[in-house]
């Protein structure tokens, strides 16, 4: 008989561990907190326009701005948790030697890698998806408003997120926990420059720092999916304004090559962190 494959095993007992762990409950009590503080300011600014007498069109394009902004902050805090909980996924647990006692069975390392990767991608669409369905309940219980335009989206979303959890696990196969922190941050923050100069560049008609901006998002994707992200999320009436806040800046969007290149990066980062576990000495 075939044997069974390893890795839905590994996939259930990585989300048993992340359960477990402090990063990923300070990750909800930071979910909640801002679902708590984005339902009552939403709610109060709803009542407050409605107390002005600002017309529906107006109180809509505010609830709009409103709400990508929370899909902004889940945005931020998913990053945080995509990078930090799976840190020592890996070399944590080589720096304890239980890795040694998992790799002496009669397992593949790619299972470990894979079942690893799968069982964190589990955990933080969980984790989305809560706090995009907290954000929209409380747009529609605190002002009757229904956001549209929502799972392009959060697809993308999730796709950045998948892409940070993969440079994530790769990172422990070669580096410490503490140096592979540094590096997962590291690469979101030369993302969200790299996004920052691109978009000055477009609103200021200056090709050449977009094109940095450019360069440096292939090196670095994530940023470029959440600007894409945001874009498929406002109404196709406010696309064309190109002045706002970060979140809406749409003077340069990242197309469809854009995304295909970081479904790309993804894979071929998790290629190499499979080839980089088989290859590393326990």
């Amino acid at each position: 008989m075939m044997a069974m494959s390893p890795i839905p095993t590994i996939v259930h007992l990585t989300i048993q561990e992340a359960r477990r762990r402090r990063v990923l409950a300070a990750g909800l009590l930071g979910g909640c907190a801002f679902l708590a503080v984005f339902g009552v300011a939403i709610g109060f600014a709803h009542a407050d326009m409605v107390r002005s007498g600002t017309s529906f069109v107006e109180r809509q394009a505010f609830l709009t701005l409103f709400t990508i902004a929370g899909f902004y902050a889940i945005n931020f805090l998913s990053v945080l948790l995509a990078v930090l909980l799976p840190v020592d996924a890996l070399s944590g647990e080589i720096d304890s030697g239980v890795m040694q006692t998992v790799a002496s069975k009669p397992i593949r390392r790619a299972d470990i890698v894979l079942g690893k990767w799968i069982g964190y991608l589990i955990i933080m669409a969980a984790y989305v998806g809560l706090l995009s369905a907290g954000v929209l309940v409380a747009g529609r219980l605190a002002a009757g408003y229904v956001q549209l335009y929502v799972a392009r989206g959060l697809a993308l979303m999730l796709l950045e997120i998948a892409l940070l959890l993969t440079v994530s696990i790769a990172g422990g196969t070669r580096l410490s926990t503490v140096a592979n922190g540094i590096l997962g941050l590291g690469f979101y923050g030369m993302a969200f420059i790299g996004g920052i100069v691109e978009q000055i560049g477009g609103l200021a008609g200056v090709p050449s720092a977009r094109t940095i901006g450019i360069a440096v998002s292939l090196v670095s994707p994530p940023d470029a999916l959440w600007r894409m992200a945001a874009y498929h999320m406002q109404p196709s009436i406010m696309r064309g304004f190109v002045e706002g806040p970060p979140f809406l800046v749409s003077a340069s969007v990242p197309n469809a090559l854009m995304l295909w290149w970081a479904i790309g990066f993804m894979a071929l980062t998790l290629a190499w962190a499979v080839r980089s576990f088989q290859r590393r000495a326990l």
